[in-house]
């Protein structure tokens, strides 16, 4: 199954995450804010990063786009997974280079069909 870094400022979050995939059969990694997403992701190489936007330090949306324009980690999908639920930031969260854009709180299916869909 998947290498799965999940990035998010939210322990409590990230257990919930983690349960699910590991469920699943996946592998997890954490990060905690958008710095350690970006420092993890070239890493470890994970096969996905699930990724937060709202985050002290570098959000979501600048991870992102650092993660999507650099070489080395440019291949490697992100689904962001925010509470942002407004039609401007799925927008913008998609024209930073994430493949998917997930509203908090997420369902357990809808979750792995856009893991499904990313991975192909």
């Amino acid at each position: 199954m998947a290498h799965i870094l999940i990035v998010d400022d939210s322990p409590t979050e990230i257990g919930v995450l983690k349960k699910i995939l590991v469920s699943q059969g996946h592998q997890t990694s954490t990060a905690s804010n958008g710095e350690q997403g970006i420092q993890k992701t070239k890493e470890l190489r994970p096969d996905l990063v699930i990724m937060d936007i709202v985050m002290p330090g570098l959000d979501g949306f600048q991870a992102t786009r650092k993660i999507t324009k650099n070489p080395e980690t440019k291949s490697i999908p992100i689904i962001l997974l925010t509470s942002k639920d407004m039609k401007s930031d799925r927008a913008w969260g998609l024209m930073t280079g994430a493949k998917e854009y997930l509203v908090k709180p997420v369902k357990t299916d809808q979750l792995l069909e856009a893991i499904k869909k990313v991975l192909g």
